[in-house]
């Protein structure tokens, strides 16, 4: 597992420079403004409102795929997969054409604060970014099933099309129509479902029209998706709030705040969701056979595997956030005020990174176990207290209150999830990842005084840019070379894999 997931975090990596360079070319040339407010509430809405629906796909299909293969063999599985993508197909024509009916109401919804112009933007843009949700919808059915046959490395390189043609499709924009930025949002789409196709036919798999809406698989996954819907539409409620009292908040509150949630994205997509794509598939077939003594080594190895990467993330983030939006996004339209809104949310969502991490992990372990309840009350839950924390928050914070709030429901959330998960399997390593956890948030804290102190030695003698990367290398180093030297239980073939490549403590 972890060879794989290390290749997987270096095209995240590379997909998530990408998709940075995709947000640096947005604030470069629209800033934290109008604009770019009405287009990304354009891009939330689609998926946002597909959520609901792909992540119950996306959690339900993998288990559900795996048992019936055990049970009845590929052509079965198969079989179930035709039907799932022509029902969906379904609940797809009908999200879009109560789209195009309400999209004023939607748009509304979303961003309470839009006025004037921005609103009648935000709405036209929507009109034609709804249609991705075809595209969307099916490609998350096309992941998952790659991902069933060992092949992890395609549905990781879909983000470079998407990026790519955002890209282009920004700086078109500026040139030429503006409208050409909601048309850039369906042929990026779009090339995700086109880049994946060739690589499921490969591996075997064949489109049929079956729409069988009395197979008891297709009922069964029903059954397990809909807690996941809800507790997803919970989420997202969530993101509605957000967004909309960011619109109130002030102009370019919105894009402050995605700018800053894409920087604390970065970190979890490079490192949580590697390792989570991973293990979800080993971990459902575990269950499927009752190996629950794998399960659980599986699961604290992933946990320990998070901690490592993600807590000095958190420090580091906490520590340079406001030089890091500055070298990512100061330039342009990008502005002071764009800067220091930006960075404030950032600091406060960097609370909340390793709740976010071991919130993915943990859910999966429930949903690998057909258990899709446990974690939609629990996020309703958290909801519920993000909701509140928001409210309150943001009257003193500001900007930074909502990132505080949803950096706080998540920490929360995870915890009620490991209790729950206790109480299921029983024993999984907890006094071992607590351990764990103590040693390296040591490591990280001591980085994170020395690249203070390096940093503000460095600013002295040279430019910014070359500072602050000088600084995080140095940090980087000095982590690992700490790690080196702590006896961590499950990571020790992490670093003993590092000291190979890299000649590192020796």
């Amino acid at each position: 597992m972890k060879q794989i997931a290390l290749l997987l975090m270096f095209l995240e990596v590379l997909s998530k420079i990408l998709g940075f360079t995709r947000e640096i070319t947005l604030s470069y040339f629209y800033g934290a403004s109008g604009i770019s407010d009405a287009y990304l509430i354009s891009l939330t809405i689609p998926t946002v409102i597909f959520a609901f629906v792909g992540t119950g796909i996306a959690t339900s299909y993998i288990p559900i795929y795996s048992s019936i293969v055990k049970e009845s063999g590929i052509k079965p599985a198969d079989r179930f997969s035709n039907n799932l993508v022509n029902f969906l197909l379904l609940i797809c024509t009908l999200i879009v054409f109560i789209g195009l009916i309400f999209t004023g109401p939607i748009v509304k919804l979303f961003a309470s604060g839009f006025e004037g112009d921005t609103l009648k933007l935000a709405v036209s843009f929507t009109r034609i970014s709804i249609f991705g949700i075809y595209f969307m919808g099916i490609a998350y059915i096309f992941k998952s099933y790659l991902q069933i046959q060992k092949n992890f490395t395609i549905p990781a390189l879909i983000g470079f099309p998407f990026n790519i043609i955002i890209i282009a499709s920004i700086i078109l924009s500026s040139r030429f129509n503006i409208i050409i930025l909601s048309i850039g949002i369906i042929v990026a789409i779009a090339s995700q479902l086109i880049f994946l196709l060739p690589f499921a036919y490969k591996k075997g798999y064949r489109y049929g029209f079956i729409l069988d809406k009395r197979d008891k698989h297709l009922m069964r996954m029903i059954y397990l998706s809909l807690p996941v819907i809800l507790g997803t539409s919970v989420n997202q409620i969530n993101t509605l709030v957000d967004r909309t009292l960011a619109s109130r908040i002030a102009v370019g509150g919105i894009s402050a705040l995605n700018y800053a949630n894409r920087l604390n994205g970065f970190v979890q997509g490079i490192f949580v969701l590697s390792i989570a794509t991973v293990m979800y598939p080993m971990i459902s077939k575990m269950a499927a056979e009752s190996n629950m003594t794998g399960l659980k080594k599986t699961l604290s190895e992933a946990v320990t595997s998070i901690n490592l990467l993600v807590i000095p993330a958190t420090v580091g983030a906490m520590i340079f956030a406001e030089p890091v939006v500055k070298l990512l996004f100061g330039r342009g339209a990008f502005d002071a005020n764009a800067i220091s809104m930006t960075s404030y949310a950032l600091f406060f969502y960097s609370i909340g990174m390793v709740g976010f991490g071991l919130r993915e992990v943990v859910s999966r372990a429930f949903y690998s176990l057909q258990d899709t309840k446990t974690p939609m009350i629990n996020a309703a839950i958290a909801v519920v207290l993000n909701i509140i924390l928001n409210i309150i928050l943001s009257r003193f914070l500001g900007i930074g209150g909502l990132a505080l709030a949803t950096s706080i429901s998540a920490m929360f959330c995870t915890v009620l999830l490991f209790i729950g998960l206790r109480k299921k399997i029983g024993r999984f390593g907890m006094k071992g990842i607590t351990i764990s956890f103590a040693k390296i948030l040591c490591a990280s804290l001591i980085m994170g005084v020395f690249t203070r102190i390096v940093y503000g030695i460095l600013i002295t003698r040279m430019n910014f840019n070359l500072s602050l990367i000088l600084t995080i290398g140095a940090g980087a180093i000095v982590y690992f070379a700490i790690i080196c030297f702590m006896k961590i239980e499950d990571v020790d073939a992490v670093v003993s894999g590092l000291k190979r490549k890299f000649n590192i403590c020796n």
